[in-house]
């Protein structure tokens, strides 16, 4: 191989390696935008979630939502806002709620049960909140005072053990 050709081969690899060093550059920065994206989505989704669960639980408390529907809602806020806080004894009962009734059907399955199955579900769904009304009150009212507190913060020492 003589010098020319040595010199063609060194400057093609060197610009094969500066075109690949920019479009890495891209990718990287591709990849920090991404990111920011989704922290910033996931910082929305955490406010709205916990605007939301302001609401929820004030309507649990003033009884405009049944204790069922509202405990489903909190703690489905709960999981979105940290996955473990539904989990804290604080919010427990949210999660009882929503494990006694996980099998109970809604919206168009439940239409489509008969007026005798829908009764009977309708018990079940009655006597759980008869049984958990104290505890998911006590539950929205420990929300409330949680959020008083400081929020999402609070329990964070908690839920990493």
């Amino acid at each position: 191989m003589n010098s020319v050709s040595a010199l063609m081969a060194l400057t093609l690899a060197l610009a094969v390696i500066a075109a690949l060093s920019m479009y890495a550059l891209k990718l990287r920065k591709e990849v920090k935008r991404r990111e920011a994206f989704r922290l910033d989505e996931d910082l929305r989704a955490q406010h709205n979630s916990l605007e939301n669960l302001d609401y929820v639980t004030s309507a649990l408390v003033q009884g405009q939502v049944d204790i069922t529907e509202g405990s489903w809602r909190c703690k489905v806020l709960l999981e979105i806002v940290d996955a473990n806080l539904a989990e804290h004894p604080d919010f427990q009962a949210f999660s009882e709620v929503y494990n006694r009734t996980q099998h109970l059907r809604t919206h168009s399955a439940r239409a489509n049960l008969t007026p005798r199955e829908r009764m009977s579900e309708d018990k079940q769904r009655l006597e759980v909140e008869r049984d958990m009304k104290p505890a998911v009150l006590a539950a929205a009212e420990a929300v409330i005072k949680w959020r008083a507190q400081g929020g999402p913060e609070l329990y964070k020492g908690e839920n990493k053990k």
